[in-house]
């Protein structure tokens, strides 16, 4: 198995992962697990775990593994497609994302991600379409890597 960066990754967490409270246990090339405990600010108004959260975090975990996987070729990745579906609702616990690589090309990377609650179940799948850029890209406006 690849080099695991999860602990580098939890040391420099900011803005959105920080903020809902994502990290990461395992971070490699082949396999990113994530966890956050649900808390009010990850509620709809029905008091379930906003889609939006599992979107997020979806994207968050299946971006971090195909940003480690182009960092190994001097590449960034952005995202370019999440499509989520919601599969069970929660009220409250830790939740888990699991991403793993579908296809990893050239110019674009497809991961998959699932959330599941702490028994297990599935609460939302979904996959992530990302684009590769070359170091020194212009990306809104500034360079990326």
């Amino acid at each position: 198995m690849s080099e695991n960066f999860a602990s580098q990754l939890n040391q420099q967490l900011g803005g959105w992962n920080s903020v809902m409270g994502l990290s990461f246990s395992t971070a490699t090339e082949e396999l990113v697990v994530g966890e956050l405990t649900v808390a009010p600010q990850h509620l709809q108004p029905y008091g379930i775990v906003h889609g939006g959260l599992h979107c997020g975090i979806i994207e968050a975990a299946c971006s971090t593994g195909a940003a480690v996987h182009a960092m190994a070729r001097g590449y960034s990745v952005v995202g370019l497609e999440n499509s989520t579906s919601f599969i069970r609702a929660a009220r409250e616990g830790v939740i888990r994302v699991t991403a793993r690589p579908v296809t990893r090309g050239k110019r674009t990377q497809v991961w998959e991600g699932i959330v599941t609650d702490p028994e297990g179940r599935i609460l939302a799948t979904g996959r992530v379409r990302l684009l590769c850029l070359e170091g020194g890209v212009d990306l809104a406006g500034k360079p990326v890597g």
